[in-house]
Formats: structure tokens, C-alpha cells, sequence
């Protein structure tokens, strides 16, 4: 029994342990991050301008862990609509370099400021006259020396216990650069539309991009019957077309009224023989239209208003373009 305490005991003790060891690692870089507060200023405003006007492309360097978070750093630039790219220091060297051309901006992330291959890359730079931002934790380094502009991300001290594995400086790296980014996204007045844009494949996109007239129905497709069809044509058009509606139209084809699947149970509820019955005496008139070019989400946004699940795709509300369901909405991941 006491063998059984005395491991109950310690695993106890090795969870508290644990908790207040990840709490420390946060504490550590959040408190780093915080320090960098105190360093935007006039230079880091510059860089943000100077990216924003950048006419070529904005490439992003560095090795390692320094390497990793400038693939992030590139990739949420170009989100905002700024042309980036990263750019493997050590392929630099071996013809990757090609990649860059006058006018380019390069921001080299190195915690050191003495990364070999970011130094070697220098020269280089230079002889094609890209501008040079350093972010680096070493304001006197090589790197620091020689860029134009210096984003200054040192770190007190890392949140390994031994100092040897990149933490807050990586994070603190990262923090730099969306602070760079979200900058430059207000600097130009971002709008979601511009964020879609770059992200059509996105949930964002698909709500912000996507039109009526990319998931109508159109053509043979859209259920139609005459005024004077019978009850019979009306169900075998529904039962064909599968949307659970059929639109009531003139014979010019212009939009009369709408029948639904609930109009038909509601009709056979009240009436014993449905022979005799015709479109027209069945339809709702007036049925809910939508213009082909207004977002599908609009169109979630009138059925749910209407507690409906189609809408008749029409400029006028007479000619037919098309119809548009619901299911075919949530299908596309507009909701």
C-alpha cells in the first residue's frame, strides 16, 4: 500500500512539474515578445513602407529554425497580396539565387547575425542591389553591419533551460513579422474582399467570391410547368428535377409562381381527389428572386429570412435564369 501512495505521490509531483515548467516557457517568451515593443519605431516604419512599395519581389532567407519561420513570414506576406518568396540560404549559393532581381527586397532572418550562409549571400546582394533588412538578436553582427535597415529581435534569454534549442527567439522572429505584415495590411487599407482574393479556395473565399451564378441551376435543368398543367405533370417535373420545387410559368416563359413539395402535402391533406387540380391553382405567386451576380451568401442569408430553400434567379422577377437551393449552397460551404 505504501509503494502504491509513494507512486501516486510522485506522479503528482511530475505533473506539477510539468505544468510549471510549460508555464515558464510562456511566461519566457511572452515577456520577450513584449520587449519588442520598445523597438518599433521610426525604422521599422520605413521597412513597412518600403515593403509596400516594393515593386519587385519581397524575398525572405534564412537556415534552420530561422529558416522555418521565414517560409511563414513569406507565406502570410504574399496573403496580403505582397509577392513573396523564401529563399533557402544554402541553395542561394547553388543557383537558387537566380530567383532574386534589382528591386527586390530581401529580409534575412538570423538570430546570430553570423549565419555562414546568410554571410556569404551578402556580396551578392550588393552586386544585384537588393535592399537588406537584418532581423536579427545581434545588433552588432556581420548581418547587422551591413543591411539597410535593422529590426532589432534579441531575446533575453531562450526558454530551453540549457540555452542550446531556438524558442523565444524563433518566436519572437515570427512575432516581427506579422507585426510587419499587419502593418503593411493597414497601411493599404486591407479589406476581407482583398483577403479572399488571394484565398479562393478558403471558407473566407468561397463566402466572399462566389456568386449566384457559380452554383444556379440553369438551362434544362431549372424545374418549370405551365399554368395549366396538371397535378400529375407538376409532381413527375419535381420528381425529375430533384429541388423539391417547380416555378409556374406563361407561355412566353415568363415567371408566374412557384410550386413546392410542402404546397403538394398540404393540397393532398385537404382535398381527397387531386385529379382536376392545375399548376396554377396550386402555386404560391410572387416567389422569392436573386440576381445571378449577388454573393451566394446573400442568398443564405434570404432563405434563412424566408424560411425557405430556393430562390428563382431573376433580374426582373419575370425572365428566368436560373434557380438556386439551398443544399446546393451548403454543398459549395457557403453557411
Amino acid at each position: 500500500m505504501g509503494a502504491v501512495k509513494a507512486s501516486a505521490k510522485n506522479s503528482s509531483e511530475k505533473t506539477k512539474s510539468l505544468i510549471e515548467r510549460a508555464k515558464r516557457v510562456l511566461k519566457i517568451e511572452s515577456d520577450c515578445v513584449a520587449d519588442l515593443i520598445g523597438r518599433i519605431d521610426d525604422t521599422f516604419a520605413q521597412v513597412v513602407r518600403e515593403l509596400d512599395q516594393c515593386q519587385g519581389h519581397v524575398v525572405v532567407t534564412g537556415m534552420g529554425k530561422s529558416g522555418l519561420i521565414g517560409q511563414k513570414i513569406a507565406a502570410t506576406f504574399s496573403s496580403i497580396g505582397v509577392p513573396s518568396v523564401f529563399l533557402h540560404a544554402a541553395e542561394a549559393s547553388h543557383g537558387d539565387v537566380g530567383v532574386l532581381s534589382r528591386g527586390d527586397i530581401v529580409i534575412a532572418v538570423s538570430n546570430s547575425g553570423e549565419t555562414e550562409e546568410i554571410v556569404k549571400l551578402l556580396p551578392t546582394l550588393n552586386r544585384i542591389k537588393c535592399s537588406l533588412v537584418a532581423m536579427t538578436g545581434n545588433p552588432t553582427s556581420t548581418l547587422a553591419k551591413r543591411c539597410d535597415y535593422l529590426l532589432d529581435i534579441s531575446v533575453k534569454k531562450e526558454a530551453c533551460s540549457m540555452g542550446l534549442i531556438p524558442t523565444a527567439s524563433t518566436t519572437v522572429a515570427l512575432a516581427m513579422g506579422d507585426a510587419l505584415a499587419m502593418a503593411i495590411l493597414d497601411l493599404r487599407g486591407f479589406r476581407e474582399e482583398d483577403f479572399a482574393l488571394n484565398h479562393p479556395g478558403g471558407s473566407l473565399g468561397r463566402k466572399l467570391l462566389m456568386t449566384v451564378n457559380d452554383l444556379m441551376h440553369a438551362g434544362a435543368e431549372v424545374p418549370k410547368v405551365l399554368e395549366d398543367a396538371n397535378i400529375y405533370d407538376v409532381i413527375k417535373e419535381m420528381s425529375q428535377k430533384r429541388l423539391g420545387t417547380t416555378l409556374v410559368v406563361a407561355q412566353n416563359g415568363d415567371l408566374k409562381g412557384i410550386i413546392t413539395d410542402g404546397d403538394l402535402r398540404r393540397l393532398i391533406e385537404k382535398k381527397k381527389d387531386i385529379s382536376n387540380t392545375v399548376a396554377g391553382d396550386l402555386m404560391g405567386i410572387s416567389p422569392k428572386c436573386i440576381q445571378m451576380d449577388h454573393l451566394a451568401e446573400k442568398a443564405v442569408q434570404v432563405m434563412e429570412e424566408n424560411s425557405i430553400t430556393s430562390l428563382v434567379v431573376s433580374e426582373d422577377g419575370k425572365r428566368i435564369e436560373g434557380i438556386i437551393h439551398l443544399q446546393d449552397l451548403l454543398k459549395a460551404g457557403i453557411n
